[in-house]
């Protein structure tokens, strides 16, 4: 067990790269404010010095209120303000807000940092991988620089848990006890897009198990049920699914919007597993198995605000040098294909075939 344990780089990722990446932060929400202007002040290659929201009063007030250089609003970013202030953009609105700003960040030359899900559906998502053609992008997977995950990865890879078998993954939260307006954007089809639970909590399953595993789903059964009268509009307060991936491994996930505070994420092989526990909303720690020896792997206080910083400066890392960015468009496609898929199923009762990118 120590032999596989005992070589690890957090930063496998990083480039002998030197220089500032300076950035736009378009939408002015919690995590924005609380989360990321915290994050890119403590990265190694990042610094905010634009904020945009939908006034400039408010973005000015923020913008001071945080000591960044500019504020401005979204019509000015879309005509080109203060492009000499900012080398790259940062979206985090609402989901179906995604794709306007990362138009006009590429006819602005401007690479995009876009949060997950990338858009509120396939079509508008593959309209963004189009309009970002000649601009790098990359869709916002913490999860990925998260040294418990890329730890994990690097033993699946390596043969720890032998031939990989069984997936379970579960995603959860209290929505209406962090936010009790039902007129939020998560609550609203037409911002959120393909539901609630599954876009914003259960893609947290889907995509960490493609990166652990490297293999897509192909194929996936579903059920859904909303009781909740803020979920009126809704389909999946509550959301499950059987999925089979590539090679026959075969995926458990759940996911919901309306219950406590849970996440978690086991891989089982033919000779060990990988449980990251809690998993994906900051402190992810890892569990691994092999024989009758189980170890605990903790990453000390690596909170959400330190996951954002390694996912920032894995972003810049990109920008600075010529390694190429994964997670990109292409990729944060696939996880809408599968999305759609899924409420698919809900809504037909058959298994649904996922098309592969």
């Amino acid at each position: 067990m120590q032999n596989w344990l005992d070589s690890y780089d957090d930063r496998d990722w990083e480039s002998d790269v030197e220089g500032t990446i300076r950035y736009a932060l378009l939408g002015l929400g919690w995590w924005t404010v609380d989360v990321s202007i915290p994050a890119i002040e403590s990265t190694d290659h990042g610094e905010t010095t634009v904020l945009v929201s939908s006034t400039t009063e408010k973005a000015e007030r923020v913008a001071d209120e945080h000591g960044v250089e500019r504020g401005i609003s979204y019509d000015e970013f879309h005509d080109g303000a203060a492009t000499d202030a900012y080398d790259a953009v940062y979206v985090c609105t609402p989901n179906a807000r995604h794709l306007e700003y990362a138009e006009t960040a590429a006819e602005l030359g401007k690479p995009v940092l876009c949060e997950k899900p990338m858009e509120a559906s396939v079509e508008r998502a593959e309209r963004m991988v189009e309009a970002c053609a000649d601009v790098p992008l990359m869709i916002a997977y913490r999860m990925h620089t998260d040294p418990a995950v890329r730890r994990a990865r690097e033993l699946i890879a390596d043969g720890f848990i032998g031939d990989p078998v069984s997936v379970y993954g579960h995603n959860s939260q209290p929505l209406l006890e962090m936010n009790p307006n039902p007129d939020q954007w998560r609550l609203n089809p037409e911002l959120t897009g393909y539901g609630t639970s599954e876009m914003d909590l259960g893609v947290y399953s889907i995509n960490t198990a493609r990166f652990l595993l490297d293999r897509d789903p192909v194929a996936v059964q579903s059920r859904m049920t909303s009781e909740h009268e803020a979920f009126a509009d809704l389909d999946d307060q509550y959301v499950s699914s059987v999925f089979a991936l590539e090679d026959d491994v075969h995926m458990v996930t759940t996911a919901s919007q309306h219950a406590k505070d849970e996440t978690h994420l086991k891989i089982v092989g033919t000779e060990g597993k990988v449980e990251l526990s809690p998993a994906f909303h900051g402190e992810c720690t890892l569990h691994v198995a092999r024989g009758d020896v189980t170890v605990t792997i903790e990453h000390g206080e690596f909170d959400v605000t330190r996951e954002m910083a390694e996912e920032f400066d894995y972003f810049a890392d990109r920008l600075l040098g010529d390694a190429e960015i994964y997670p990109d468009g292409e990729h944060g496609l696939v996880d809408l294909q599968v999305v759609r898929a899924v409420h698919e199923a809900a809504e037909s009762g058959d298994v649904v075939d996922i098309p592969r990118s």
